[in-house]
């Protein structure tokens, strides 16, 4: 039945959203971190969302990787930071604060068509269920 994959892409963009509003909250905890445990700043994270298909055709959104942002670090001069190298510069994480706002604020509203969109389904199906039964 065709609501069902409807559904199924609704809840599956739902999913998706939702990672990416937790690796947006990661993004903006970690937007003054100098020191990770891999060594050096933190990178922005981002998302790599690609088409769900199945035999029958497209099912909706999946998340296939969560990548590195490979735009440059923010170099600052801070002598007395305690990461601070030879030169006295620190290397902060390429983290945008109103950036990552603007793409959380994005996400939610993506989240929320995607449950209207299920809602919708749902009350599309049980209004056929209602009609089958009269």
């Amino acid at each position: 039945m065709r609501v069902f994959r409807t559904m199924d892409a609704g809840a599956s963009g739902m999913t998706a959203e939702r990672l990416r509003m937790d690796i947006i909250a990661s993004n903006i905890a970690n937007a003054n971190s100098t020191r990770t445990e891999a060594g050096g700043p933190y990178r922005r994270k981002m998302p790599v969302f690609a088409e769900d298909t199945g035999a029958d055709g497209p099912k909706g959104v999946r998340v296939v990787a969560v990548r590195d942002d490979q735009s440059p670090l923010k170099r600052v001069h801070d002598p007395g930071h305690p990461d601070a190298g030879s030169d006295g510069y620190v290397m902060f994480p390429n983290v945008e604060p109103v950036r990552e706002m603007v793409d959380l604020i994005t996400a939610m509203r993506a989240y929320e068509a995607n449950a209207t969109l299920v809602s919708t389904a749902k009350a599309l199906a049980s209004k056929a269920l209602e009609i089958g039964r009269g």
